[in-house]
């Protein structure tokens, strides 16, 4: 079974929600960023996102744009990633891994070659951002061949209709970015979510978590009460940004990763 299917399992059996930050690879050395997933794997974390550094992320606010240019003004490419994810792999690390990037990248690597190397390189999930649902049926099979997840996202735009189509189409869970616009830190959490979470379980019965604009314990804990994962990046790319290239940024940063852990942790759901 897929790690991240695992892992969502074994949390909704237990009424756990799932903590899922966000770093950019590369940010500010690959080094760095390993030794981040092996802090983070014994923080607790249940999934980790790493963003593949991209020249033109139309997703992302300043905050995670600024971290893609410092992996790329360090020649972090796609391939580096996926062998920096084969040596924590090859060291024992088992904390579910997806990559987040967009498809610019994933096209040159080649679908079927990227595929198979994310496969031999063990991750387990993919997000590819600006890839549309309704074009991606060759990316899904390819990457669903080699049993890595596809996860894509619903936004507070999308008809039910196409709701529908995401559920259909996402493995592992379902990304809902809980406002319209790019990532970033933001002060609260924007009223609808919880419904718009309810109205995705209309449709599908895989997990479902929330991003975009979560940043503070709270915040992820008031999420935590109906999403099956919450997922923080700006908040956290910040951080390394400060404090990435100091001998304390391990402790800096996880320090910060945990406080998220345990407020999310802190939030019983009825088990289903």
């Amino acid at each position: 079974m897929n790690r991240i299917d695992a892992r969502f399992n074994e949390l909704r059996s237990r009424g756990e929600t799932a903590f899922i930050p966000y770093i950019a690879a590369g940010d500010p050395i690959l080094d760095r960023t390993e030794q981040f997933i092996l802090d983070f794997e014994q923080a607790g974390v249940d999934v980790l996102e790493l963003g593949v550094p991209f020249s033109d992320p139309l997703a992302d606010g300043v905050v995670n744009q600024e971290a893609a240019q410092r992996a790329l003004q360090g020649d972090v490419s796609l391939e580096d990633i996926l062998a920096m994810v084969k040596r924590v792999r090859q060291g024992g690390c088992e904390l579910p891994l997806l990559l987040f990037t967009y498809f610019n990248p994933v096209l040159a690597y080649g679908l079927e070659l990227f595929a198979a190397a994310a496969a031999d390189a063990g991750v387990d999930g993919v997000l590819c951002v600006d890839l549309p649902v309704e074009e991606a049926e060759e990316y899904r099979q390819r990457l669903q061949d080699k049993g890595i997840a596809t996860v894509f996202l619903a936004a507070p735009t999308s008809t039910p209709e196409r709701i529908k189509r995401i559920a259909e189409a996402s493995t592992g869970f379902i990304y809902y970015v809980s406002r319209t616009g790019v990532t970033g830190v933001q002060e609260r959490v924007e009223d609808t979510v919880k419904g718009a979470v309810g109205a995705i379980r209309q449709h599908t019965d895989k997990p479902v978590a929330v991003g975009f604009g979560i940043s503070r314990p709270e915040q992820a804990a008031e999420v935590a009460a109906y999403a099956d994962g919450v997922v923080v990046g700006s908040a956290i790319v910040r951080l390394i940004g400060e404090h990435g290239n100091h001998a304390n940024a391990i402790e800096q940063v996880g320090a910060f990763v945990r406080s998220l852990v345990d407020a999310t942790k802190s939030v019983r759901r009825a088990a289903s």
